[in-house]
C-alpha cells in the first residue's frame, strides 16, 4: 500500500512536465468524438458520467466564491445529478459571480483538458484534476457526496497509475470533449426547466440570478451559452488542424481558414 501511494505521488509530481505531443489522426479524432458523445448522451452512461459534470459544476461555484473572498459553507451532491453549494457573502455582486460559474464551468474545464491533451500537457491536467478532487473533500457535506467524490478520486488515481504518460493526452481529449458535450446537455436541461417544468425553477441558477439581479433568466441562460460556445471554439482549434491535415495539401489552407484556425 505504501509503495502504491508513493508510486502514485511520484506520477502526480512527474505529471507537471510537458510530455511528447500526441499524434492524433482524423480517424482517431472521429472515434474520440464518438466516445465523448457515448459518455455524455445515452442515459445509461450519463447516469454515471453526469455525476462528474455535477461535481465540476459545483466546484465551479465554490472556486468562484473563493476567488471573491466568500466563505464556502459546503457542497452537497446527489445521485440524481443534483447539487448545492452554500456560500456566504455580504457583497451581492460576489454572490452573483459565484452563482454564475456553475453551468459554464464543465465546458471551460473540458476545453482546457482538450487543449492540454493536444499540446503535451495531458499528464499535468490529470495531476491538477486529481489534486482538485482531493481538495474538494474539504467542502463535501453529505455521505452521497463523499461517495461520489471518492469514486471520482479513485478513477483519477487509476488513470494516473495505469495510463502511460504518452497516452494520457488522448484520455484528456476524450474526457474534455465529454465535458463539453455535457455542458451543452445541461444547458438544454436548464432551458427546459424554464420552458416546460417551471415547478423546478428553484433548481435553476438562471432563476436564482434573475431574483438576485432583476435581469431576466433568459439573459443569464444566453450568457451561459456564450461562455460554453467560447469554450467549444477554443477546443475546436486543435481539432480543426487535425481535420485539415487529412485533406490534400492544396485544400489545407482554405480549410484552416474556414475552420477559424491558424496553422500550428
Amino acid at each position: 500500500m505504501t509503495d502504491a501511494a508513493g508510486t502514485w505521488w511520484d506520477r502526480i509530481a512527474a505529471g507537471f512536465t510537458q510530455s511528447p505531443v500526441p499524434h492524433v489522426t482524423g480517424t482517431e479524432l472521429a472515434l474520440v468524438v464518438l466516445l465523448a458523445v457515448v459518455l455524455s448522451l445515452p442515459r445509461v452512461t450519463w447516469r454515471y458520467f453526469g455525476l462528474l459534470a455535477t461535481v465540476t459544476h459545483e466546484l465551479g461555484h465554490a472556486f468562484a466564491a473563493l476567488m471573491t473572498g466568500q466563505r464556502v459553507g459546503g457542497i452537497r451532491l446527489g445521485l440524481d445529478h443534483s447539487g448545492t453549494t452554500t456560500t456566504y457573502s455580504r457583497r451581492p455582486l460576489a454572490a452573483v459571480w459565484s452563482t454564475f460559474w456553475g453551468y459554464p464551468v464543465p465546458a471551460v474545464v473540458g476545453a482546457a483538458m482538450v487543449w492540454s491533451g493536444f499540446n503535451g500537457w495531458g499528464p499535468a491536467a490529470m495531476s491538477v484534476g486529481t489534486l482538485i478532487l482531493l481538495a474538494s473533500f474539504l467542502f463535501i457535506r453529505n455521505g452521497i457526496g463523499l461517495l461520489i467524490t471518492a469514486a471520482a478520486v479513485l478513477a483519477a488515481a487509476m488513470l494516473v497509475l495505469f495510463v502511460p504518460p504518452e497516452f494520457t493526452g488522448h484520455v484528456m481529449i476524450v474526457l474534455g470533449l465529454a465535458l463539453l458535450v455535457a455542458a451543452v446537455r445541461d444547458l438544454g436541461k436548464v432551458a427546459t426547466v424554464h420552458l416546460r417544468h417551471r415547478d423546478r425553477l428553484a433548481s435553476s441558477d438562471a432563476y436564482l440570478l434573475s431574483r438576485a439581479t432583476r435581469i431576466p433568466a433568459a439573459v443569464w441562460i444566453v450568457l451561459f451559452a456564450v461562455v460554453v460556445g467560447a469554450a467549444w471554439w477554443f477546443a475546436w482549434q486543435p481539432m480543426s488542424q487535425v481535420l485539415a491535415a487529412g485533406l490534400p495539401p492544396q485544400w489545407q489552407g482554405a480549410a484552416l481558414h474556414a475552420f477559424g484556425s491558424a496553422p500550428a
